[in-house]
């Protein structure tokens, strides 16, 4: 690295010695996960009887006053992703609105979303309201009063503060909605529910004035923000792999992908953490199985936690080999952890230290839905170097296209991710985990993106729920597809899930 290009670094802030690790990932690439099967119902997913739920569920609600609970919210996310193809629109003409399917269908059902009060308000302002559009055909119009700045501006607005569900009580966003999940199943400590959403710096004041507003139907509530941190950004590079400068001659470096939230994840003190994404979320009157179904996981995980600890408490003391013997059985069988190839061969002094190496690390149970074809993440094992097997979140990215076995592993996948966490983070003695300590970097992402109309490729860091969470004890769990409603595109709001009712 010549002693300009460790000048301008220097410039933008950044550590010299991290960028040339940057530069040096983007020669080598990120090794594919040395993937095994997949985690399938019996074989490292977990499938709960209406029995164990029910009990799951009892334990949480008598247990969760004595848990200092957050729900965790990654909401940083643009919502101009949704209306990728009404600025596509902007540039064709308006005829296409008529001929092309996603068109016709939100045209047709535009007063169901429950922004359309709103949009009509707007455009009423300027002169015609949305039905004298339609009768006009005037489809630019309605499309540019709804994304543009001086209409709803829905193109420049986060997804969380679009209106999304139309009650006769009111329209919510995606922030209202976790208000309303939060207050159902996050209740901790001293009766307080406790939310944190990831936003991006330049939409904070945003999301502080209207959870300000959503807080007034609420009750002890306590919400609290976070921005990605510039010091987990990434230098870009072009094609060739050289350091990609602005047309201001300064160097680009970029967000580094949603793996960097795990450094505002460790930065949160409490017990448990809930971690669901902005926009799965539902009306009202279908969140029963989504309350249901996060309370049932996160009593597993108290009920887990509370075995595992006094195990952990075992190991601290003097125990015996019948006693050893059921800790290895529990690591085994309800934790799914796979011993190193040479476990067997150990002295016993040196299994008691593997176990509590072994033991001691955070623990995430992840809810898993039937795989639907959504394009994503999903369940299986992996092949360690040590010779053991870890369940891990794989993306298709990240398995090889060209191993065969691997390729096999991926179609014979039965669940999909959907983003469903409950998290336990402290060990034993109430001691948080450094989290930035369990994560694998070797796992992240080489994307190509573009930037005042030329390429270069972006680094992003270990996903959140990939390898940022690697070495966590990982339990997978399955839980109905009714609790997995994404919104992706603007029509994915007309979906009966979406609709107030």
């Amino acid at each position: 690295m010549d002693n300009t290009l460790k000048e301008d670094i220097k410039k933008a802030g950044k550590s010299v010695e991290l960028v040339e690790e940057q530069l040096e990932r983007f020669k080598k690439g990120f090794p594919y996960l040395a993937i095994d099967r997949p985690a399938t119902i019996g074989d490292g997913l977990i499938q709960l009887s209406e029995k164990s739920i029910d009990e799951f569920i009892a334990f949480f609600e008598q247990q969760s006053f004595n848990y200092n609970m957050i729900k965790f919210v990654p909401a940083s996310g643009a919502a101009s992703r949704m209306f990728k193809k009404m600025y596509a629109f902007l540039e064709e003409d308006e005829s296409e609105a008529e001929k092309d399917d996603f068109l016709k269908t939100f045209f047709e059902n535009i007063h169901k979303f429950a922004f359309s009060q709103a949009l009509d308000k707007k455009m009423q302002e300027k002169g015609n309201g949305i039905d004298t559009a339609l009768k006009n055909k005037g489809y630019h119009a309605i499309v540019k009063a709804l994304l543009l700045e001086d209409g709803l501006n829905y193109g420049n607005l986060p997804k969380g503060l679009l209106d999304f569900h139309d009650y006769k009580s009111g329209i919510k966003t995606p922030v209202g909605e976790h208000f309303t999940e939060g207050e159902n199943y996050a209740r901790g400590t001293q009766g307080k529910v406790r939310l944190h959403f990831t936003v991006s710096p330049e939409h904070q004041q945003l999301f502080e004035e209207h959870a300000e507003k959503v807080r007034k139907g609420f009750n002890d509530f306590d919400i609290t923000f976070s921005q990605q941190k510039p010091e987990t950004d990434t230098i870009a590079v072009n094609p060739d792999n050289t350091p990609f400068y602005n047309e201001d001659g300064s160097i680009l470096f970029r967000p580094a992908g949603h793996g960097a939230l795990i450094e505002n994840l460790n930065d949160l003190d409490h017990d448990i953490i809930f971690i669901k994404n902005i926009d799965n979320v539902v009306p009202d009157h279908l969140k029963l199985n989504t309350i249901h179904y996060k309370k049932a996981l996160a009593g597993l995980l108290m009920s887990v936690q509370s075995k595992l600890f006094g195990y952990q408490n075992q190991l601290e003391r003097n125990i015996n080999e019948l006693e050893l013997l059921e800790i290895e059985n529990f690591a085994r069988k309800d934790l799914f952890l796979v011993f190193k190839d040479d476990y067997a061969q150990l002295k016993f002094s040196e299994k008691v230290g593997y176990l509590q190496y072994l033991l001691h690390r955070p623990i995430r149970i992840c809810g898993m839905v039937k795989n639907t074809g959504e394009p994503g993440g999903g369940p299986f094992w992996v092949n360690e170097e040590d010779g053991s097997l870890s369940l891990q979140i794989a993306e298709t990215s990240q398995i090889d296209p060209d191993d065969k076995k691997a390729q096999e592993a991926l179609q014979n996948a039965t669940h999909f991710n959907p983003v469903d966490l409950v998290c336990g983070v402290k060990d034993l003695h109430g001691r948080k985990y450094d989290l930035i300590k369990y994560r694998n970097p070797e796992t992240g992402f080489i994307t190509l993106k573009s930037k005042d109309g030329r390429e270069l490729k972006a680094l992003e860091l270990p996903g959140l729920w990939n390898g940022a969470m690697s070495d966590w004890i990982t339990l997978f769990v399955e839980v109905p597809l009714s609790t997995f409603n994404p919104v992706k595109t603007v029509n994915d709001l007309l979906r009966e899930e979406h609709q107030a009712g």
